[in-house]
């Protein structure tokens, strides 16, 4: 692949494809370009792939359950998470389809658990099965609750190896990452897209913004009418000793999130989280002062806890485009047919479920720019 910095004549070294940002979903688009057979450059404002939300998050295999019906969340969940048990199974990527159990944890929920029956059914997950206390006691011994729903194609998956994959495929077809490339800016220029960074720029027809904390600033480069950008941060404790469940176990959803949960990785270390904190710049530092509000959430569905082998973990954040009490929004894919700029779309609001949704998503991104 040919590109270099702008040289003494000023002129831009012309890219087929610019995909900016080497999280999951950036890597998922940039190898969905370059199977198709074209040109591609990915930039990376970091030394490394997938090292912000991609990195921070549950590693779930999302279902599907919680998304409204006709939404890109659900459509793209549904589809993406098939797509993805599918590349796991063909590129040999460590996952287990260990299920999940959503929980009631007073009688008031049992309502909201119907709800999540006819929203699978109708977002085509499949029907989940209803549990009662006892059915819960006997899956999971040590959780409490007056009824649920198994979800059982839900799973868990080694997120870094998945990404790993996705930049062998790129590279493999021709792609390049430049890593410690930060994107200054985006403007026009003769109907191309010409991309800034502190040590070149690029032109491109074919430009994917993939930025996630971050592209909804970049967005506005282009179109005065990206939305803002909102963090939410999360906490992770993780929980030292014997696992105490098999499963992944959910309660009841909150605002803005799936509430405090247990997940677990592939080699059966527990984690409980995330809450959410809505802050106003990027931070992941750990803040431990909120540790009996997260005690409580999990004793609502897990009594037994020892709080003596919960941990401070880690912290991730949504990159969300609606702010505190605005509710859940969807994912925006902006494409020429929204904001008028040919060649350009904007990935904005990715959150959960966009790491189920990637190889998804890359595909819509490229039938969207007849790639």
């Amino acid at each position: 692949m040919r590109w270099c910095r702008t040289g003494k004549s000023g002129v831009a070294e012309q890219v087929d494809c610019i995909v900016i940002g080497a999280g999951v979903v950036g890597l998922a688009v940039a190898r969905e370009f370059a199977l198709a057979g074209r040109e591609v450059v990915v930039l990376e404002r970091a030394g490394l792939i997938g090292s912000e939300t991609s990195s921070r998050n549950s590693e779930v295999i999302h279902a599907g359950i919680y998304y409204p019906s006709g939404s890109l969340k659900a459509k793209l969940c549904v589809l993406g998470k098939q797509m993805l048990y599918e590349y796991c199974e063909l590129h040999q990527i460590p996952y287990s389809r260990c299920g999940k159990i959503i929980v009631a944890t007073n009688e008031a929920q049992r309502e909201t658990l119907s709800g999540y029956q006819a929203q699978a059914n109708a977002n085509g997950v499949g029907p989940l099965r209803s549990l009662s206390a006892r059915d819960i006691v006997e899956l999971e011994p040590e959780v409490s609750a007056f009824a649920g729903l198994m979800s059982e194609t839900t799973g868990i998956l080694d997120t870094h190896a998945f990404m790993l994959s996705l930049q062998g495929e790129i590279q493999a077809h021709g792609g390049t990452i430049a890593f410690n490339t930060e994107v200054e800016r985006l403007r026009l220029d003769s109907g191309s897209i010409l991309v800034q960074t502190p040590m070149l720029e690029l032109r491109s027809d074919h430009v994917i913004n993939c930025a996630g904390l971050w592209a909804p600033d970049l967005a506005r480069h282009l179109d005065d009418q990206a939305p803002e950008a909102f963090y939410a941060r999360g906490h992770y404790y993780t929980y030292s000793g014997r696992p105490p469940f098999g499963r992944l176990v959910y309660p009841v959803a909150e605002a803005g999130g799936l509430g405090v949960h247990v997940t677990l990785d592939l080699a059966g270390q527990v984690k409980f989280g995330p809450d959410i904190r809505w802050i106003k710049e990027v931070d992941y530092d750990f803040d431990d002062s909120h540790r009996g509000d997260f005690i409580a959430a999990i004793r609502r569905y897990y009594p037994g806890l020892d709080e003596g082998r919960l941990q401070p973990g880690y912290t991730g954040i949504r990159p969300k485009i609606a702010g505190p009490g605005e509710g859940n929004s969807d994912f925006r894919i902006d494409t020429p047919a929204e904001h008028g700029v040919p060649g350009l779309v904007n990935l904005l609001g990715i959150d959960s479920p966009g790491l189920t949704s990637s190889l998804a998503i890359a595909q819509c991104v490229r039938e969207a720019l007849h790639a």
